[in-house]
């Protein structure tokens, strides 16, 4: 219980992040779209960029954003296919979109910090690539139930800066780049800007409670069963047949995976579901309900891992 309680204090400084961010909106008018623009366009491409070129790339770190932008794919459409014979509308598309990724980057990151050793944490930062591809290929490519066509989507991942900020970290590290020792701190400072103000986000983002028609038990219970239930054990299984079977990663890696499959819903959902007009009102709802859960969910899961 002890471990428990230690796990939940370390949780509970980035939940006050949320209520800040909260705050900032409800009594201080703060503009969460400007925030959303300083963490997308240059806090999240230089943070990719710091992580991509300090990693040690070896084939099990390019594993892993490979292994999860597949799972999230396979996850999407596997959902898809059932969720059709549940819903009749565009609802189908929505859930199997969001449940396929989680919130990797504003909460992922800050959690990696918090139980990750550094140089794993950047290895954590260059996975996240993962869901960022997956949210704005796949992802955006479902939630429009196929209207756009793949020439579209590929043009959509054409603009994103964390892909530009990836490959030109990716190839300075692959000729042997590395960052002044100058800059080692800030690298630091940028990823606590991101933690702080990624959580921050979540928090500004509740004002979209209010919409009447917002909370569908039916449609946050699908949700939260396969964002929290499914995919740590699909991760599990994994990881039992590699540990006992493969021996292709270690159990830094484990425990990285174990993280990535644990954050709540992805904020990212509520932005694509509002631009495409995909019913934001039950996303948003869904990613309060799971990411107000994944306060006591999250250290209660890493306390049963490290058991």
């Amino acid at each position: 219980m002890s471990i428990f309680l230690t796990l939940l204090g370390k949780i509970i400084p980035l939940y006050i992040s949320v209520i800040l961010g909260f705050i900032s909106t409800a009594l201080l008018a703060c503009n969460k779209e400007t925030i959303a623009k300083i963490l997308f366009y240059i806090l999240a491409p230089l943070i990719i960029f710091n992580a991509t070129l300090s990693v040690k790339l070896d084939p099990s770190v390019v594993f892993l954003p490979i292994f999860f932008f597949l799972l999230s794919t396979i996850v999407a459409f596997s959902s898809l296919y059932y969720f059709k014979r549940v819903y009749k509308d565009n609802t189908a598309n929505l859930l199997a979109f969001s449940t396929a990724t989680g919130n990797t980057g504003n909460i992922g990151i800050p959690l990696a910090i918090l139980f990750l050793e550094p140089r794993i944490v950047d290895v954590f930062i260059f996975t996240v690539l993962a869901s960022l591809l997956y949210q704005n290929t796949v992802g955006f490519y479902i939630t429009t139930n196929g209207n756009f066509s793949p020439k579209d989507s590929l043009l959509k991942v054409l603009k994103l800066p964390v892909l530009y900020a990836f490959i030109f970290g990716l190839v300075l590290n692959l000729f042997g780049a590395k960052l002044p020792d100058m800059f080692n701190d800030y690298a630091l400072y940028l990823k606590g800007a991101y933690a702080i103000l990624g959580m921050m986000l979540v928090g500004m983002g509740m004002e979209m409670m209010k919409t009447n028609n917002s909370f569908d038990i039916k449609f946050i219970s699908y949700a939260l069963f396969i964002k929290f239930i499914i995919w740590p054990l699909l991760i599990c299984v994994f990881i039992y047949f590699d540990y006992n079977f493969i021996n292709f990663l270690n159990k830094d890696y484990y425990f990285l995976m174990f993280i990535f499959s644990i954050v709540p819903l992805a904020g990212n959902t509520v932005t694509i579901a509002t631009l495409l007009n995909v019913k934001p009102e039950k996303i948003s709802m869904a990613v309060f309900v799971s990411t107000l859960l994944s306060l006591f969910y999250i250290p209660l899961m890493i306390y049963f891992y490290i058991l």
